[in-house]
């Protein structure tokens, strides 16, 4: 049960070195990135798509509106995630429309497959546990990259309505319910002269394991967390960054770990970007779950 990784580490190192050198041959000046358009926004300021499908990095949202669409634009995204860790996959696949830069909607469907532990806890190798995640945020004040002579970052509030395919099994593991809603208020605030981005966002939740386990538990039922974001631009299409995220600890048969991850983000164009990452999702069951996170996203 608790093989190596190597294959994980093996794919991360293999993606960093060929997309480094392809990222750096594309760079732009700023100014080439304005004049082309990008929908109104410089690249990478829409952020990325997360794994729950709300636009900001790959484990926490920001308060960026996803996609490339200014005041009078709509922009919108497709995205696939690949997170394959020690002894679990996640596979997650999604859209995401951005109107005006106020309002963003998401979609996101989870398939969580439990490997060779599924058939350690009687469930059967391979079973999945599948939830649908709907998302809206709303910018509330601010605008994080126009806005640079201001202190205020840009500020916005969204929901996560979450509802698990698999109510029975997640019940018998001490769930009290197959769905539930979170909600969340980021803030974020770029920093063009320094390249640096920060987010931070406090997020009310109910769920288990961000509600592949359910929602509620036997411990407790419902917490505020904290999720955190900082990203780096090496160049005008490749950044660095790393995220963390709390989460609540409601299953007495199961550990809940903070998650954390280190990424890296290339956009050649506004219409497409990868994003890789070392992942550690801590205990998911079983201890010491990390390995690595590929994300493509594609739209205007």
């Amino acid at each position: 049960m608790y093989r190596s990784n190597g294959r994980c580490g093996a794919l991360a190192a293999a993606l960093l070195l060929s997309l480094a050198p392809m990222a750096a041959a594309c760079a732009q000046d700023a100014d080439d990135d304005y004049a082309a358009g990008y929908g109104g926004k410089l690249l990478l300021t829409g952020g990325v798509t997360q794994i729950e499908g709300a636009g900001g990095g790959g484990l926490t949202p920001w308060a960026l509106i996803g996609g490339y669409g200014s005041r009078d634009q709509i922009g919108a995204n497709a995205f696939y995630t690949r997170v394959d860790v020690d002894d679990y996959a996640l596979n997650a696949y999604g859209v995401m429309v951005g109107f005006y830069d106020r309002l963003e909607l998401s979609y996101a469907r989870q398939s969580f497959d439990t490997q060779d532990v599924g058939a350690a806890l009687g469930l059967g190798r391979g079973f999945q546990f599948e939830q649908d995640i709907f998302g809206a945020k709303l910018k509330l004040v601010g605008d994080a990259v126009l806005e640079q002579d201001s202190w205020l970052p840009q500020i916005a509030l969204g929901i996560q309505h979450k509802r698990n395919q698999q109510g029975a099994v997640v019940r018998a593991v001490g769930a009290q319910d197959d769905s539930g809603t979170d909600v969340y208020l980021s803030a974020t605030k770029i920093f063009l002269d320094q390249s640096l981005l920060l987010s931070g966002t406090l997020r009310y939740t109910e769920a288990n394991q961000i509600g592949i386990l359910g929602f509620g538990g036997d411990r407790s039922s419902g917490s505020f967390e904290w999720e955190g974001s900082a990203a780096y631009l090496l160049t005008r299409q490749l950044a660095l960054g790393a995220e963390f995220r709390t989460k609540p600890d409601q299953l007495g048969v199961a550990q809940e770990d903070l998650w954390w991850d280190v990424f890296l983000a290339w956009a050649p164009t506004r219409h497409i970007s990868v994003t890789l990452a070392y992942v550690d999702l801590g205990n998911v069951v079983v201890a010491d779950q990390n390995g690595a996170y590929l994300s493509v996203q594609v739209g205007f």
